[in-house]
């Protein structure tokens, strides 16, 4: 589907409901068609239309957020939807009730469903069973999609394109890091360098999954637990917190193992025409030093501000 055939398709408010709780839910036209549209409310091309007006979107987060939360509620309201915000303990499911029958009662009310449970994505799945209701995963502890395709945006409007990209990811191979592989491999000619600490690279199967897209596309993903041999250029430096929202590490010394993955002026010196990209919240002088996060390359609060104009498109995208 073109970028235009979609738009028609949202502004006619089909009551067709998608799901995202995975990048690979999102056909290859589509996650490029999310990242043209986030790059339109971007650059206010939107206009003043309100495509989901009349619809309800609830806001559940069982876990802290600053910009996946308000992104998509400012994103709700300036669409023309009304919001529903639910905290960690409003709902019965506290008490011991069902997801299924938690998805059964909002369906019923909701339109769509954001949700962060940064548990297993299953849960999200059975609360999408209905079919009513769109769901929308703001982070589960596999992946967190919502902010690949936030990320992806930040490079489309910044350097024009996504195509033949070459991006250095550098840290633990977490949720955020796992969504960009599944994301960014889609993209014909890209070049995703991972630099994880050993036991803490991506999971298996999320590589093996990144491998097979980058054979679809042409595209290459190369993991390796060292900082040793880096590649000769790249577009993006990237990096995120070390201590994953909800998560704590088992290994006492962990800190040691992840020192030599630090982003800092060396490394950006060693790139000087690359981007900085940072998930945030960041630790200044841990997995990133000041001088590189809040420096001329830095691209990080930009960024976060991308969260807003990829949740608009989202919603769009599932709830149209």
């Amino acid at each position: 589907m073109t970028l235009a055939c979609w738009l028609d398709s949202v502004g006619r408010m089909s009551p067709r409901r998608r799901h995202l709780i995975s990048i690979g839910d999102i056909g290859d036209q589509d996650l490029r068609c999310l990242l043209e549209r986030g790059a339109q409310h971007a650059h206010g091309a939107c206009g003043p239309a309100a495509p989901l007006a009349g619809s309800v979107v609830g806001v559940y987060f069982r876990h802290t957020s600053t910009r996946t939360r308000t992104a998509f509620t400012v994103g709700a309201i300036r669409l023309g939807a009304h919001v529903v915000a639910y905290g960690p303990r409003d709902l019965q499911e506290n008490t011991g009730e069902s997801a299924g029958d938690t998805g059964r009662v909002l369906s019923g009310m909701l339109d769509g469903l954001v949700a962060r449970t940064a548990g297993s994505p299953d849960e999200l799945r059975v609360l999408a069973s209905s079919g009513r209701m769109a769901v929308v995963n703001a982070m589960t502890e596999d992946e967190h999609p919502t902010q690949a395709l936030a990320d992806l945006t930040a490079m489309l409007v910044r350097l024009g394109a996504v195509d033949g990209l070459s991006v250095l990811y550098v840290g633990e191979g977490n949720n955020s890091a796992a969504a960009l592989a599944l994301a960014l491999t889609r993209f014909p000619g890209t070049a995703l360098h991972l630099r994880t600490p050993a036991g803490y690279g991506l999971a298996a199967g999320t590589l093996a999954a990144a491998s097979r897209n980058a054979g679809r596309s042409r595209a290459m993903v190369d993991e390796r637990h060292h900082v040793r041999d880096l590649p000769e250029e790249v577009d993006v430096v990237y990096t995120t917190r070390w201590c994953t929202t909800g998560t704590a590490k088992p290994d006492p010394g962990w800190r040691s193992t992840f020192e030599p993955f630090r982003v800092g002026a060396e490394l950006m010196e060693r790139y000087p025409r690359a981007i900085f990209m940072h998930d945030l919240p960041a630790h200044r002088g841990e997995e990133v030093d000041a001088a590189v996060i809040d420096g001329p390359s830095s691209i990080a609060f930009d960024q976060a501000q991308h969260k807003l104009h990829s949740a608009m498109a989202v919603l769009e995208y599932c709830l149209g």
